[in-house]
């Protein structure tokens, strides 16, 4: 990795684990739904110039049905989810448990047809599962079903977003799906809002929810598509891993949040198995074939099931 993809890789680690801090100090003066909408509303206003200039909504808009389902399950209802779990559950516990989303991302790549289920990502389903059962047997209270379903929930979100990306929207300008969403969704929450706007906004909540919208939603998104295009979306998604022990420092340095036995077991195995199951397979051979107008070309033929379908092109020399 160049000097500038570790740079974004730090810088998006730190970004997309900070939010959790953020909104554990916004919903205590703020209903859950107006610090989403109000972080939705303002990252979308930041992020229209640049996609109104880049012409990049038209196409995406034309796709509107997997827009919507995307801005469902990764933006609209995780973020909503996150905010009420918050007013239950600390900081620290909400970002280590949603780490679990690569594991719920495992069975459905699988389950779909994806991607092969292997002896690795069975190993890794099994030790991320470990993990996630330290985490929520030895440090919450599990009489509290409600937050520990919305963290749950937002998990399978954060798994199931990136495959519908992947899938249905990839070939779309990266700037004109993300803008979108955020429309759509801060429309989504707009009624909620009115209905729950606060009497009085306290200036704590308020940075919050400015910080939210500007370094965590419009800046971080900037900075994700120029790390994809420095190291490929395949890379890019490890900061996932970084994200939770960001929130655990957070938590313990500047909201007083205790490190427990759970977190200190718990995390490195979802952590592992995270990485294991996630862990790209052998490539398959490289086999050369020839085109009707280039010439000879070197092509991986991926294998049955793998995600895209389509040979990769490894080598474009006219023969």
């Amino acid at each position: 990795m160049t000097r500038r993809g570790w740079v974004l890789f730090l810088a998006m680690g730190v970004i997309w684990g900070v939010p959790y801090a953020m909104i554990r100090v916004a919903v205590r003066d703020l209903d859950p739904v107006v610090v989403a909408g109000g972080r939705t509303a303002i990252g979308a206003l930041l992020l229209l110039p640049i996609a109104l200039s880049g012409r990049s909504l038209g196409p995406v808009l034309r796709r509107w049905p997997w827009l919507l389902a995307y801005t469902l399950v990764e933006i609209s209802g995780p973020w909503l989810l996150l905010g009420h779990a918050e007013t239950r559950l600390n900081s620290s516990t909400v970002g280590l448990l949603v780490a679990a989303a690569p594991l719920v991302s495992i069975v459905v790549v699988t389950a779909a047809g994806f991607e092969p289920f292997d002896a690795r990502r069975l190993v890794g389903l099994l030790i991320g599962l470990g993990g996630v059962v330290a985490l929520v047997g030895l440090d919450l209270d599990l009489s509290d079903f409600g937050a520990l379903a919305a963290v749950a929930v937002t998990a399978v979100g954060y798994a199931v977003g990136p495959i519908i990306v992947n899938r249905k929207l990839a070939d779309l300008p990266p700037m004109g799906v993300v803008t979108a969403s955020l429309l759509a969704a801060a429309l989504m929450y707009a009624p909620f809002v009115a209905w729950r706007w606060p009497a009085r906004i306290t200036a704590p909540a308020a940075w919050s929810v400015l910080g939210l919208a500007v370094l965590c939603t419009a800046t971080a998104f900037l900075l994700f598509f120029a790390l994809i295009g420095e190291v490929g979306p395949a890379r890019a998604t490890v900061i996932t891993y970084l994200n939770p022990a960001v929130a655990l420092a957070i938590g313990v340095t500047m909201l007083g949040e205790p490190i427990t036995a759970g977190m200190s077991l718990g995390y490195p195995l979802v952590v592992l198995g995270s990485i294991l199951g996630t862990l790209r397979s052998p490539a398959a051979p490289l086999v050369r074939i020839r085109t009707p107008f280039r010439g000879m070309k070197r092509v991986r033929i991926p294998t049955r099931g793998a995600a895209g379908g389509e040979p990769e092109v490894v080598d474009d020399r006219a023969g």
